[in-house]
């Protein structure tokens, strides 16, 4: 196995752990109800995707004594 002879130097370290970092999702936002959704996915609000009706949701509603 491959071992270091010398120490990296923690500006060496940092510049390769550069682009490690994360990176925030894109969000656009549905054109029925106007929720941020996920690219490409059905609005989980409304449940459209690209202006047609993909799946029904079904809202909980509280029961009455």
């Amino acid at each position: 196995m491959a071992h270091p002879k010398r120490r990296h130097s923690n500006a060496r370290t940092r510049l390769r752990r550069a682009h490690d970092h994360l990176v925030p999702q894109s969000r656009s936002q549905c054109s029925q109800c106007g929720a941020f959704i996920l690219p490409h996915r059905v609005c989980i609000s409304c449940g459209f995707y690209k202006g047609e009706l993909v799946k029904t949701i079904r809202v909980k509603t509280k029961k009455k004594e």
